[in-house]
């Protein structure tokens, strides 16, 4: 996944699925999954929020050394706007 990014590794999607179920699994109750490419670790990670607002502070908050791939609704898998 994320293959056009031109990131130096893709996500392979079954880790991608693997996260998206621990989210779901979780007992904190997480909406959303937001993918960070580290470029220091240069490793793609997730990060989980229960709330969008949560998601939109983090958001314009990030350091300068990751870099939001793409966010997701935990529960319909489809990508939400960072706006």
């Amino acid at each position: 996944m994320f293959e056009t990014y031109h990131f130096s590794k893709t996500l392979d999607e079954e880790v991608f699925d693997t996260w998206l179920s621990k989210g779901r699994e979780s007992k904190i109750g997480y909406s959303y999954l937001l993918v960070i490419w580290d470029s220091w670790e240069e490793d793609f990670k997730p990060k989980y929020f229960e709330n969008r607002d949560e998601l939109i502070g983090f958001c314009h908050s990030v350091s300068p050394s990751k870099v939001m791939v793409a966010a997701y609704d935990l529960y319909s898998e489809s990508k939400v706007s960072f706006e």
